[in-house]
């Protein structure tokens, strides 16, 4: 009897638990798994909402059509002509 409960000891201490650590309350053990939920449910939920906006991001996205190509050329070129008359009046002065 001694014998074993030499080697009960023994084999906790090598696994770094003693009984005091693994005899826990039942309010304990449940206010651990408790918060264990919590944080799985925290990480779900979060990771849930990161794939909604990058989904939402990706369905968002406007195709390119001719009229629209076409008027951001028309802006380019006059600003480029706005951009040419600054210089000019600026070198005239």
């Amino acid at each position: 009897m001694q014998e074993e409960s030499n080697r009960s000891n023994q084999a906790q201490a090598t696994n770094g638990v003693s009984s005091s650590e693994t005899s826990r309350p039942d309010g304990a053990e449940s206010q651990g798994h408790l918060t264990r939920t919590l944080i799985w449910v925290g990480i779900a939920g979060l990771s849930a909402a990161l794939a909604f906006t990058v989904l939402r991001a990706l369905l968002n996205r406007q195709p390119v059509d001719p009229t629209s190509r076409r008027i951001q050329q028309l802006i380019d070129e006059a600003n480029q002509l706005l951009r040419t008359l600054d210089e000019q009046k600026s070198t005239n002065q």
